[in-house]
């Protein structure tokens, strides 16, 4: 991926105007969703489809498999990260979730699940902690703010 073209894009997350900003994150999923081509793409397509239709255990196989293929896409284990995060696998969510930050430490939606995945189990310092680091990507994302301010809440 274009690095340069990435911290613009990043830069764009903290601009003031709300279009700049959606357009930026429309653009930076564009890009992680389209890192493998064509093959990647369609076989996300294809995982979410069985999502939708509930068919979690063919989602997940054509996601291990896409992994075992491809072990650098950090989309592929964001979207298995998403799929054990619906059928409440929150320790298996959250690991995905640590792989995708390790391929991609900017990759604010995998910031959010982990805090979803922690907030979920319980452990509010931890969801505290990342919804700041998605925070500190996308620093106007109102359901991390939002979410932020709950795990606190919890704490008092």
């Amino acid at each position: 991926m274009d690095n340069s073209r990435i911290d613009a894009l990043l830069q764009d997350l903290k601009d003031p105007d709300e279009a700049v900003r959606d357009e930026a994150t429309a653009e930076l999923w564009r890009l992680w969703f389209h890192q493998k081509g064509t093959y990647g793409l369609e076989l996300l397509e294809e995982s979410q489809t069985l999502i939708n239709a509930g068919e979690f255990l063919e989602a997940e196989a054509l996601l291990t498999d896409l992994i075992a293929d491809q072990p650098d896409f950090a989309e592929a284990w964001n979207r298995r990260a998403v799929l054990y995060y619906l059928t409440e696998q929150y320790r298996k969510s959250l690991t995905d979730c640590k792989k995708v930050i390790d391929l991609n430490p900017v990759h604010f939606g995998a910031l959010h699940g982990m805090g979803l995945c922690y907030a979920a189990l319980g452990d509010y310092a931890d969801a505290i902690y990342a919804f700041r680091r998605a925070l500190e990507i996308q620093p106007h994302a109102l359901i991390n703010q939002k979410l932020l301010l709950e795990c606190t809440a919890r704490l008092s």
